[in-house]
């Protein structure tokens, strides 16, 4: 993978990525295994962590190249200056199209490297609103308030509608093509059947913030090929039930 295929926007002071699904922020705990802090070390002198996307959500993530521009820019991540839009596919047709789920996330003390609703949880808000449903699944877009670790899968997870894919959350069953068709038939090329859509449905779309002269930017990063593909099937899907 090219840095330059990834690329979304950079200047002096930071760099804006399209993260892939699948690679890593930053480096975890044991340091085996390749992260996009560990590719951006390669190209630039220095490198600044100002946020983190879970290994397997895909999208918009910014690092500093200094440390002027990393304290501001951490600072407005901390203090909620930021914007944070995500799109996901979830389980199901939530009830209510539009709303806000407000409440506290903590580590699972039992099951290490999970979170759970918990009054001993720091606080957590997420807006969320179906721009699509297809009765099997929907489309959402969500804004976070707070930054917390899972926490859109946490929260939808909690109203009934976990993100599709998603093994700690839900049921981490892929997406397969014969689930939507009624009259999908097998390649003869195929011994078996290849999922559509086979990692966590959850894209970091948009990202808000100002540089330290005040300078607002606004950026977005495109909805991988994937899961494009599943929503136009998921579509025509619809259109087949509604003639």
């Amino acid at each position: 993978m090219k840095l330059t295929d990834i690329l979304i926007f950079e200047n002096d002071d930071f760099t804006v990525l399209n993260k892939p699904s699948g690679l890593l922020s930053i480096p975890d705990r044991e340091g085996k295994e390749v992260s996009l802090k560990d590719l951006l070390q390669e190209k630039y002198a220095q490198i600044f962590t100002v946020h983190r996307l879970d290994r397997d959500t895909s999208g918009v993530i910014v690092f500093a190249k200094n440390e002027e521009t990393h304290k501001h820019l951490s600072r407005q991540f901390e203090e909620r200056q930021t914007e944070k839009i995500y799109v996901g596919l979830v389980i199901g047709s939530p009830a209510e199209k539009k709303g806000s789920i407000n409440k506290p996330i903590a580590e699972n003390t039992v099951k290490r490297g999970m979170m759970i609703i918990h009054q001993r949880g720091k606080e957590s808000l997420t807006d969320y609103e179906v721009i699509d449903d297809f009765g099997i699944y929907s489309w959402l877009q969500f804004r976070i308030h707070t930054g917390r670790t899972h926490q859109i899968r946490v929260h939808m997870k909690d109203i009934g509608h976990p993100i599709v894919c998603d093994e700690l959350y839900g049921d981490g069953k892929p997406i397969l093509l014969s689930g939507i068709k009624s009259k999908f038939k097998l390649s003869k090329k195929e011994e078996e059947e290849r999922p559509i859509l086979n990692r966590l449905a959850l894209h970091a779309y948009k990202l808000k913030f100002a540089d330290t002269h005040g300078k607002v930017f606004e950026l977005e990063a495109a909805v991988p090929k994937d899961i494009r593909a599943t929503l136009q099937q998921l579509k025509k899907l619809l259109l087949s039930k509604n003639r």
